[in-house]
C-alpha cells in the first residue's frame, strides 16, 4: 500500500527503451511487460512478479535537449490539494494533474530549488 510522502515509483526516461531493456535485463535480471501508450511503448520492469520501475520513451519535441535520466514520483494523499500547497510555497507546476486509468492521478512539478519530480495519488490511495 502506498503511503503519503514516500518515493513511490521510478522511471527511466530514455530515447532508446530497447537498449535499456537489454541492459537492465542482463545486469539486474529484470523482465518487462509492454504497455502501449500515446507516446509509444512503456516498459514495466519486474523482478520476479514485483513491479520495480518503468522505462518511458522520450519521443517528441518536448524532450529536446533533455538527457536520458531517472525520474522519481512521490505518493501524495491528494495531488490537487498538494499542488496548491506546492505553488503557495514556491513550487512550479510543469504539467498539471492528469489521470492514468488503474495507475492514479499524476502531476509534474519543480520544487523551490527547481528540482523536477512527479507527485501522484496512486489509484490504491484514491479508492
Amino acid at each position: 500500500m502506498a503511503e503519503h510522502g514516500i518515493f513511490y515509483w521510478n522511471e527511466l526516461m530514455t530515447r532508446d527503451t530497447e537498449k535499456a531493456r537489454e541492459f537492465y535485463g542482463k545486469t539486474l535480471g529484470w523482465t518487462f511487460t509492454e504497455m502501449p501508450m500515446e507516446e509509444g511503448i512503456y516498459l514495466l520492469a519486474k523482478l520476479g512478479d514485483k513491479p520495480v520501475a518503468g522505462l518511458f520513451p522520450m519521443n517528441g519535441p518536448q524532450f529536446d535537449g533533455l538527457p536520458d535520466h531517472w525520474f522519481s514520483y512521490i505518493a501524495v494523499d491528494d495531488v490537487d490539494e498538494r499542488l496548491d500547497l506546492a505553488k503557495a510555497h514556491g513550487g512550479e507546476i510543469v504539467r498539471p494533474p492528469f489521470d492514468v486509468p488503474g495507475v492514479g492521478r499524476i502531476a509534474i512539478l519543480k520544487d523551490v530549488n527547481g528540482a523536477a519530480q512527479g507527485w501522484m495519488t496512486p489509484a490504491e490511495m484514491a479508492g
